[in-house]
């Protein structure tokens, strides 16, 4: 059937199907990133780790991509399509990542990515507020220990392939177990969601905690230090290119996060050229806000100079909301009037203070019982830089995450596309970078030394894409890729250190944020070039944010149809 007589309501009908059956498999497969995305369908589940389980679920997301790839596109109309585009994708990211499980071979502690991690951060997001979700968070926490007890079996299987994980790894990963292990059980994170209820709950709860998880969670440790850290891969040899099947997974893991077919070569030689392209800009703002045009003046002043730190950490969570108070202002002249909550901004717990991001966004509940959030480091504010803190609020908030995620909640489209995050990396870690530069062409920075910041970190990400594929494609060495983004960017040693870790514990993921941005300004670009008068900012951003997260090959494609239609306004 073709479109001149709508759409074929069979093939819509398998479209659907075939959503729901991928939203079941990957959140089943996955539960604690389906709480991270605000969904509580999966919150009584905790994840197998089982090689068993990964190549169950590739078995079965590739069975849901055949049928994807076999719908007549004929029998879509043009929304349909978009639906069965972003699917496609969807499937085969998370297919490729279930059959290479590069996290299996790939120890870590770093949020995301980790899956002992992922306990620490999804349990505490989660709400308890009725029976059902007592009962939800009580079957979890039940699941947790045998999760920490499966997860050192899956270890100690790989490290027999072969495939064993890195040495620095290893040791985050122990010491965030032997951190949390070192709270008092009053204050341990898994019973935040608890923390207010009546006796009796807080008080089984507490029970599973103190009897099964945290013996669990000292096994795990005393396994990965008796059994993983004697073999594990050094600094040397940090990439993932080095253990059996990490090549392959690499591409792969590069197609999944820029959904582009870029090759690592590609991406690498991106990455230098974009800090070639900032080099103009550095010596612009450096002389306006310190008197300095050359990097090494200028990033050796932003290091060192001590009035270029915080003195406290309501300095500092001020600073965050200044920035996000006047995004909000602003946000009017720059969007439609998106229906979504205010964010709030929460502090990281210092026990993962070396193991996370300086900041990351949760995605608001969708029952409304917990609101978005900006969750940012704020311990030790006297090593921490003021000049970074308004870039990262326009990333991670308002223009940025936030604004960008908690609006796809409120669309029109099937729930699998509506709570999508790493899923779709290059869509929403591109927004989330192109929201510091509209921050900047807004005027929404405090002062230039703030505009410091934007560059610094629009430096990181630039190396990003040269320091992930030089460790996992070309073969460098943890020290090299500490040594090249130490000498582009203006963070702290520290800082690199972490950044370098978090791309040897997640291969890839790195990549998506320039990629994205690079297409998102590119589009931008063509069409104000071709709309010339007609072309209004925004209404481009409600064309880009319309249809929720899409691979950038369908946001093109959804751009040259809004621009062939007549660049339609919002309203």
């Amino acid at each position: 059937m073709t479109d001149t007589h709508g759409p074929d309501r069979s093939v819509v009908a398998e479209l659907t199907r075939l959503g729901e059956r991928y939203f079941q498999t990957q959140h089943s497969y996955d539960p604690y990133n389906a709480t991270l995305l605000g969904i509580d369908d999966f919150d009584g589940l905790s994840f197998d780790p089982s090689r068993e389980a990964s190549a169950r679920a590739a078995e079965e997301l590739g069975r849901i991509g055949a049928r994807v790839q076999e719908l007549d596109p004929h029998g879509l109309d043009q929304a349909q399509r978009v639906d069965a585009g972003v699917l496609a994708a969807l499937v085969e990211g998370a297919r490729a990542d279930a059959e290479h499980s590069l996290w299996a071979a790939n120890a870590s502690a770093k949020s995301y990515v980790s899956r002992q991690g992922l306990v620490f951060q999804a349990v505490p997001a989660m709400t308890v507020t009725s029976r059902a979700s007592a009962d939800r968070y009580l079957s979890r926490l039940s699941r947790v220990a045998g999760t920490f007890d499966a997860l050192g079996d899956r270890y100690a299987v790989e490290a027999a392939d072969k495939r064993v994980p890195t040495a620095i790894g290893v040791e985050h990963s122990i010491r965030q177990l032997e951190g949390y292990l070192a709270l008092p059980l009053p204050d341990d994170v898994l019973l935040a969601p608890v923390r207010g209820a009546e006796g009796a709950l807080r008080e089984r709860a507490a029970g599973i905690v103190a009897d099964t998880i945290r013996p669990a969670m000292r096994r795990l440790a005393e396994r990965l230090r008796a059994e993983l850290a004697p073999v594990a891969r050094d600094d040397e040899h940090a990439g993932i290119g080095w253990i059996p099947g990490g090549e392959a997974g690499y591409l792969a893991s590069v197609r999944r996060h820029t959904t582009t077919g870029l090759t690592p070569e590609e991406v690498h030689e991106i990455g230098l050229q974009e800090l070639d392209e900032l080099a103009p800009l550095w010596r612009e703002v450096g002389r306006s806000a310190l008197g300095e045009e050359e990097l090494s003046a200028i990033v050796g002043r932003m290091r060192d100079d001590p009035a270029l730190r915080f003195w406290s950490c309501e300095q500092l969570i001020a600073l965050a909301q200044g920035a996000l108070d006047r995004a909000e202002a602003a946000r009017p002249a720059l969007f439609p009037p998106y229906d979504i909550g205010a964010c709030a901004i929460e502090e990281i717990n210092p026990v993962d203070a070396d193991n996370t991001a300086m900041a990351y966004y949760r995605p608001p509940a969708v029952d409304g019982s917990r609101p978005g959030a900006f969750c940012l480091i704020a311990t030790d504010p006297q090593h921490r830089h003021r000049y970074e803190y308004e870039a990262l609020a326009f990333h991670e908030a308002v223009p940025g995450h936030h604004l960008q995620l908690a609006t796809a909640q409120t669309l029109d489209i099937p729930r699998y596309r509506r709570h999508l995050d790493v899923e779709v990396c290059a869509f929403n870690e591109g927004w989330g970078l192109y929201a510091e530069r509209l921050a900047d062409e807004a005027g929404l920075y405090s002062d230039d030394i703030a505009r410091l910041g934007m560059l610094s970190f629009a430096a990181l990400r630039a190396c990003r894409l040269v320091v992930d594929t030089g460790l996992h494609h070309l073969g460098w060495s943890r020290s090299r890729a500490i040594e090249f983004m130490w000498e582009n960017t203006a963070t702290t040693l520290g800082h690199v250190r972490n950044e370098v870790d978090r791309y040897i514990a997640w291969p890839g993921q790195a990549l998506a944020y320039v990629t994205g941005k690079r297409e998102i300004m590119r589009l931008r670009e063509h069409a104000r070039s071709r709309l010339g008068r007609r072309f209004a900012l925004k209404d481009f951003h409600h064309a880009v944010l319309r249809n929720g997260a899409v691979p950038l090959g369908v946001l093109d494609s959804e751009i040259a149809t809004w621009m062939t239609d007549g660049a339609p306004s919002w309203n």
